[in-house]
């Protein structure tokens, strides 16, 4: 086996093999590929090196499928890390990183609220009072589990990579393989909407393949933004104004 290493804080290398370890445990019920953990050991994390190729619709589909499978073996409870994990996760590039919250919740839009969305917008320097009013508004609906779908009290939540954006999927000849997990107990839409976010190739086959084995709640191609959310404010606070613009304008959408 080829082999990667990255360096990062003590804290950091343990988060992320957590993640890819809790992830993996769904591979032998049809989950998704994920790099496989060779050691972390301090500030060394060990893992297979993926050799890559262009993705093809046929391994997109099946990636979709795969995907299903691996929220269906779900978490603990909404906004729980990997099984085992204490306290709170990491969020963010490396180097750069925020403390993710890992609280448990009853369900989806109260997680969502509390843990994804409030603390982020606190760190936004570009928002007033009038804006940090327009995310409270949305904030009070999601607890109130008005988005939740097949996502609130007494359902399973979905293990997520909580960070699936086009480039931690890595995809060889045949098949697609996951890296750099952000995972907690959350909703289905989260891990979906954030390969929208920057444009995944041939979502239109992920999304058909994932809907094979596990259909869509009603409506949910009008929440892609809301569960892009956290992490359009996560990059309004690192990166600045002109995420915290598009955050703003997602949030009145749903109020």
């Amino acid at each position: 086996m080829e082999i990667f290493s990255k360096h990062g804080t003590e804290r950091a290398v343990d988060w992320e093999a957590a993640g890819l370890r809790w992830l993996g445990q769904a591979q032998d019920d049809g989950g998704a590929r994920v790099a496989e953990v060779v050691s972390a050991e301090g500030e060394r994390l060990v893992i297979e090196r993926i050799s890559e190729s262009s993705p093809d619709r046929s391994i997109a589909c099946d990636f979709g499928a795969r995907l299903a499978r691996t929220h269906q073996a779900g978490a603990e409870a909404y906004g729980a890390g990997p099984a085992g994990w204490e306290g709170s996760g990491l969020q963010g590039p490396a180097g750069n990183q925020l403390e993710l919250p890992l609280n448990h919740h009853s369900n989806w839009g109260s997680m969502w609220a509390q843990e994804r969305i409030a603390p982020l917008v606190r760190k936004v320097e570009d928002y007033g009072a009038h804006e940090r009013g327009v995310f409270g508004e949305l904030c009070a609906l999601l607890r109130e589990g008005n988005f939740d779908g097949s996502y609130g009290e007494g359902a399973t939540p979905a293990r997520v990579h909580g960070d699936l954006w086009a480039g931690n999927v890595l995809w060889t000849e045949s098949e697609a393989v996951l890296i750099d997990p952000t995972p907690y107990g959350g909703h289905p839409e989260d891990d979906l909407a954030a390969l929208a976010l920057f444009g995944a190739p041939h979502l239109d086959d992920i999304i058909q393949g994932y809907q094979q084995v596990s259909p869509l709640d009603k409506g949910w191609e009008d929440r892609v933004e809301l569960h892009q959310l956290h992490l359009l404010l996560l990059h309004a606070v690192l990166f600045g104004a002109d995420y915290a613009r598009q955050a703003l304008k997602v949030a009145r959408k749903y109020i």
